[in-house]
């Protein structure tokens, strides 16, 4: 269990701490439960800035572990579409509308991305190829973290003239997401087809952890 894994666990900590907030959110009652969505804005952002100094202290330490590849972005995924989720839940919903201003078809587009480049990696993996986080999943996954950190804090703070930037990185976060899809399909084709015949699982686990590995940190 190396420093950066328990940073990453961590985090996973504060993801759980993050869920049992925003929970607990009732639109019907902002104004007595707005403290719970600053809590949640301060906890997010706690554990955005986490992702960060896991990558940073695997890099420094050359301590980029097969449990890190695996469970760094596994965490982050959780994080933020667990955040979206609860954005479109009934505990946001007020008279039949929703206020976090996420629509139920955008949280799909997030959701679909997240899963199909979950599944081109491991299966490149499988493969024994390096399926690391590009620039486009970067700066995607700050682009969503941001998003989410605008719209707990427009809201948990009542920053009515926020509004329009809420909107903007919302839609923001749809646009980019859904090119990044297109960045990582492009890549998993290029990859699986220099991969040549199919590989039994042992073999492509034992390949996986030979070839060079991906950076631990954010953007997945």
């Amino acid at each position: 269990m190396s420093l950066p894994n328990q940073v990453t666990l961590a985090r996973l900590v504060l993801a759980v701490a993050f869920f049992v907030l925003l929970s607990q959110f009732d639109a019907h009652k902002e104004q007595e439960l707005r403290w719970l969505l600053v809590a949640s804005f301060w906890v997010f952002l706690v554990a955005a800035l986490t992702d960060v100094i896991d990558g940073l202290l695997a890099r420094w330490l050359d301590q980029v572990t097969s449990l890190g590849r695996v469970l760094d972005p596994v965490v982050d995924k959780v994080m933020v579409c667990a955040a979206f989720v609860f954005f479109v839940s009934d505990g946001f919903a007020r008279d039949g509308q929703n206020i976090s201003g996420v629509r139920p078809w955008m949280v799909i587009v997030i959701l679909v991305r997240e899963l199909l480049v979950s599944g081109l990696r491991a299966q490149a993996e499988c493969a024994g190829r390096d399926f690391g986080a590009t620039l486009a999943g970067k700066v995607k996954m700050f682009i969503q973290s941001a998003t989410v950190c605008v719209i707990l804090g427009q809201l948990g703070w009542n920053l009515t003239a926020l509004e329009p930037l809420r909107t903007g990185c919302i839609w923001l976060t749809v646009v980019v997401t859904a090119l990044s899809i297109v960045t990582y399909l492009r890549r998993a084709q290029r990859l699986l087809a220099t991969a040549g015949e199919p590989r039994s699982m042992g073999a492509g686990v034992g390949e996986a952890s030979s070839s060079p590995k991906p950076e631990q940190g954010s953007g997945t």
